[in-house]
């Protein structure tokens, strides 16, 4: 019984962790979260094995959430992106679906006459399917809505954190062994998985309407700039066309001063004639036609509010992403140039604007800021203004949906971004 009690417990270790893991969203390297977490997993598997040999596995069975869960939320609280009430949900999700796991190996020792294959066959049957519905179903939506759903995480984690102390104090019995826990604890499990199941649809709500309003942005912002485009475009043939109706005037003028032998002079005429034609003459910044309007719009606007605009674009005809997902990235990044700006004066605004596309796409925006510029966990910038430090997350959301490298730094009275996708 010892033996057997004793690997449900280090498989539960595992599993438990491994799920942890599924539900963590971790500040550090991939590689480095994967060696905490893990190496943790055998440390804590060792202590198991030690107690059991040096005391007893039912004093390891009574200590099991002192031995296991806290430190899985340490190390948890450790890695993850989220503190608060965020944490605890990434923890009390995981011990839910671990104990699904284990209760219903359980039940299947209880049921076939307390014959030692049949946990392991119910553990082996559902560990699988249960990890895929974690790694490609549950996890993926509540990590979108652990930064889209602002309210109710408090009472998501109450109800949560009440099932784990029904489960693992209230009914302190083993599943299998003690009748009573063997019939109440899946009880209680089932009417928490309903309870999931009402999140996840909850969750899938929050993401469809977060994709719908990404979508909505993508579509004002392509209308915004192919808009804003249009009106530059016809203020620049409305000027063409009073060049047209005025060039009559200006060949009499130049005839004139030929036939009067001034050369010169109607040369200097044609000159000035030409370099104002010019300068009428719309700029064209790539050949990608949302985001050449989007940088002539707000390199416009930079150039209204005098901003001096340092660009270097070289992008290609074929783009690595969505034209419409950069658009929003860049947007997101003039517009915050553009405001830091606004808070200099004159004689200091600028930014600097360079965007490749070989041999990677990659960009770099900057530009002068006044006062002090913190960083949260994720190196993003920390506004103190209320509404302001949505366009860097939407920035961050871009990379890691596309495994780009970000960074974000305030060095030398210069606040820059730089991308590599």
């Amino acid at each position: 019984m010892t033996a057997l009690i004793l690997s449900d417990l280090l498989y539960m270790t595992a599993i438990g962790m491994t799920m942890a893991f599924l539900f963590l969203k971790s500040r550090l390297p991939r590689r480095k979260t994967i060696l905490i977490f893990f190496g943790t997993v055998l440390l804590l598997m060792a202590v198991e094995i030690a107690l059991t040999f040096a005391f007893s596995v039912y004093l390891v069975l009574r200590l099991y959430g002192l031995i296991v869960h806290i430190p899985t939320l340490l190390v948890t609280a450790l890695l993850s992106r989220y503190r608060g009430w965020r944490l605890l949900f990434q923890f009390l999700s995981s011990f839910l679906f671990c104990a699904m796991i284990q209760q219903a190996g359980g039940l299947a020792y209880y049921c076939a006459g307390q014959q030692v294959w049949a946990p392991w066959l119910t553990f082996l049957i559902l560990t699988p399917p249960v990890l895929w519905l974690l790694h490609s179903r549950i996890c993926p939506a509540v990590f979108q809505v652990l930064d889209e759903l602002q309210r109710g995480w408090s009472m998501i984690c109450l109800s949560l954190a009440a099932y784990w102390l029904i489960v693992s104090y209230l009914f302190p019995g083993y599943v299998g062994l003690d009748t009573v826990s063997t019939f109440v604890k899946p009880m209680f499990s089932l009417l928490m998985v309903g309870f999931y199941c009402v999140l996840i649809l909850l969750f899938s709500s929050v993401k469809r309407e977060a994709e719908a309003r990404y979508q909505i942005q993508l579509t004002a912002l392509s209308l915004s700039a192919l808009q804003s485009r249009i009106d530059t475009i016809q203020t620049m043939e409305e000027a063409v066309r009073i060049e047209r109706h005025d060039l009559r005037h200006r060949f009499r003028a130049i005839a004139e001063l030929v036939a009067q032998g001034k050369n010169q002079e109607a040369l200097d005429f044609l000159g000035a004639a030409q370099a104002q034609l010019e300068e009428r003459k719309p700029v064209h910044w790539c050949r990608p036609p949302v985001l050449d309007a989007v940088f002539s719009s707000y390199f416009s606007q930079a150039q209204r509010k005098d901003i001096r605009v340092d660009a270097h674009i070289a992008l290609a005809d074929q783009l690595p992403v969505e034209e419409a997902e950069l658009a929003i990235v860049f947007s997101n990044a003039l517009e915050n140039a553009i405001h830091a700006c606004m808070r200099l004066p004159e004689e200091q605004r600028e930014i600097r604007c360079k965007v490749i596309s070989y041999p990677n796409l990659m960009f770099e925006f900057s530009n002068p800021y006044t006062g002090t510029v913190r960083f949260d966990e994720r190196g993003l910038p920390v506004s103190s203004r209320q509404g302001h430090g949505i366009g860097s997350h939407s920035i961050a959301a871009f990379c890691e949906k596309h495994g780009a490298a970000y960074q974000y730094t305030a060095e030398n009275g210069q606040f820059t971004l730089r991308v590599i996708l």
